[in-house]
């Protein structure tokens, strides 16, 4: 163990203070937003069995440090964290006039937004949480695996544009479809795949779409991916929307580290994304 050259007051050489691993941060638009590690620890379907808080997700984020304030400013300052812990995340609105919805779950939700961005006909893409039971859900709430949610995109498109069976053949073309309750480093019924169908001609598309594949008999296994349909759809926190284009070069390290890339092409052969089709 490493000492300090000094002598302490009681006459024993004085221990080295523990190491601090100092706090990340980066500038998005002249705000501080935390940095994620990027390392993803496989956890027991998102829920802890040790009785320790140990459950550790790529986007986990450190907490910046404070300067010091007033007893009164930090007092309103907790009280309005607060509030806006309570409030938790915003409900989707509908499809505006003329446009419709669809909405997939492939696991982690970053990697999930530029395929669908890419498209001719894709008006808006958001990622959030649906699936589950708990109302205005928060990402630290979802990744613990406790709220039912799953991480997802709801698109909004123009049907006159983009097809929804255009929708679906990008979707599993980005998944894992063979896996239960997973997607690819992510594992927990809270990175399960599912499609969410909003409408009859919706669900009716998703399970040709279904058969189709399975028909094929290209896939290593069934399609366990589910078929359900849509609910309450919350946005995620802002510094998740569009982060791929906000931190691209953290998002292509953790896809990389993810093996999401190296799964989809032993899956999906040559009808894989191509690296020209990923940002």
């Amino acid at each position: 163990m490493t000492l300090y050259p000094g002598v302490g007051d009681n006459g024993r050489r004085a221990r080295s203070p523990p190491r601090k691993i100092p706090t990340m941060t980066e500038k998005t638009h002249g705000a501080q937003t935390p940095t994620v590690m990027l390392r993803r620890e496989r956890s027991t379907g998102g829920r802890n069995t040790s009785g320790v808080n140990t459950h550790i997700d790529a986007r986990n984020t450190a907490t910046p440090r404070t300067p010091k304030r007033s007893i009164v400013t930090l007092f309103f300052a907790m009280l309005t964290a607060g509030v806006l812990a309570a409030q938790g995340t915003v409900q989707t609105p509908p499809a505006p006039a003329g446009l419709k919805l669809a909405t997939f779950a492939g696991g982690c939700f970053w990697c999930m937004e530029h395929p669908f961005d890419a498209l001719p006909g894709v008006v808006k893409v958001t990622s959030g949480y649906t699936g589950g039971q708990t109302p205005n859900a928060t990402y630290k709430q979802v990744s613990a695996g406790g709220t039912g949610h799953t991480e997802a995109v709801q698109i909004v498109f123009d049907p006159a544009r983009v097809s929804y069976e255009k929708l679906l053949d990008v979707f599993w073309h980005n998944i894992d479809p063979v896996t239960l309750n997973a997607q690819f480093c992510d594992h927990g019924t809270q990175y399960r795949s599912a499609v969410f169908y909003h409408d009859a001609a919706q669900q009716r598309a998703v399970e040709a779409s279904k058969a189709a594949l399975s028909a094929a008999r290209s896939l290593p296994g069934p399609i366990v991916t589910q078929i359900v349909a849509a609910s309450a759809f919350y946005a995620a926190e802002e510094y998740h929307q569009q982060y791929y284009k906000k931190n691209p070069v953290r998002y292509r390290f953790y896809r990389w580290n993810c093996g999401r890339d190296q799964r989809l092409k032993a899956l999906w052969g040559a009808t894989a994304p191509t690296p020209e089709a990923r940002p």
